[in-house]
């Protein structure tokens, strides 16, 4: 088992060799193009608008309001005609997609106090559109099922006992690799989604303040290393870490003029 280990160990460092950088300096591994993530990402939001209620009117302002000022902000935001949609669903939720597409459940405007909350949660998932986080993932897993193929092949892995360490492997990489990737995404888009708020204007404080709502809304987390995300606990103290930071760009964008004023239901 131990030249199994580092077969492994040398397929999966080959194959996730950095070829790209998110907007924070990490280096990436994104095999596809990005013309083909925006029109999966296109069809995604096609479906979703036609087997979910989509909501207008007031509460659809407010998003938009929201979502338009830290659209603003971005470095290259009107490059891309961002499309933004509220549906109606009870989950404490939101979404952006390759290409430019955000949607909000109602249930995450009945969680969030105002217009800052809202924007620390729009804003973390922009991050995730920015840092091709979408195209990392979906580059790791195929990286990962290609190496996993080709070990099993080369160790001639058959029968009930090729079966269970197949299984074992699938953990490994599941619980080694793609995990602590997606909360490494997490976190980073965490970080980012706090500066862009901050660079438009929002209070990045609401972000820890949501946190803590979100904490008490919901019940049980798996263990912080079996879940895709970090723990509520660990996010706010990574936004706490990077608070003075934020809060100094605030108040630049607060100086430049940036106050944006979206009232729920109004």
């Amino acid at each position: 088992m131990r030249w199994i280990s580092g077969f492994t160990v040398g397929v999966l460092s080959l194959t996730l060799t950095a070829c790209a950088a998110s907007p924070s300096g990490r280096q990436q591994f994104t095999l596809y193009p990005e013309e083909q993530l925006n029109e999966m990402g296109a069809q995604t939001f096609a479906q979703y608008q036609e087997e979910m209620t989509v909501v207008q009117g007031k509460q659809a302002q407010y998003v938009q309001c929201v979502a338009d000022a830290l659209i603003t902000a971005l470095p290259d935001g009107r490059t891309q005609d961002w499309q933004i949609r509220v549906f109606e669903d009870e989950s404490a939720n939101a979404f952006a997609l390759p290409g430019g597409y955000i949607g909000v459940h109602t249930g995450l405007l009945d969680i969030t106090d105002n217009q800052d909350q809202l924007a620390a949660v729009i804003g973390h998932e922009i991050a995730h559109v920015r840092a091709q986080h979408a195209n990392e993932r979906a580059s790791t897993q195929s990286a990962t099922q290609v190496g996993l193929s080709v070990l099993q092949s080369a160790a001639g892995l058959e029968g009930a006992s090729g079966e269970q360490i197949s299984a074992l492997l699938g953990a490994g990489a599941q619980y080694g690799i793609l995990l602590p990737f997606s909360r490494r995404h997490e976190s980073e888009a965490d970080t980012l989604g706090l500066d862009l708020t901050a660079d438009a204007g929002f209070d990045p404080r609401a972000s820890i303040d949501l946190w803590n709502n979100m904490s008490e809304a919901s019940g049980g987390q798996p263990p912080a290393w079996m879940s895709t995300h970090p723990s509520h606990g660990q996010r706010i103290d990574g936004l706490e870490a990077n608070m003075d930071e934020a809060l100094q760009r605030y108040e630049q964008a607060r100086n430049a003029g940036r106050t944006p004023n979206c009232q729920p239901g109004a």
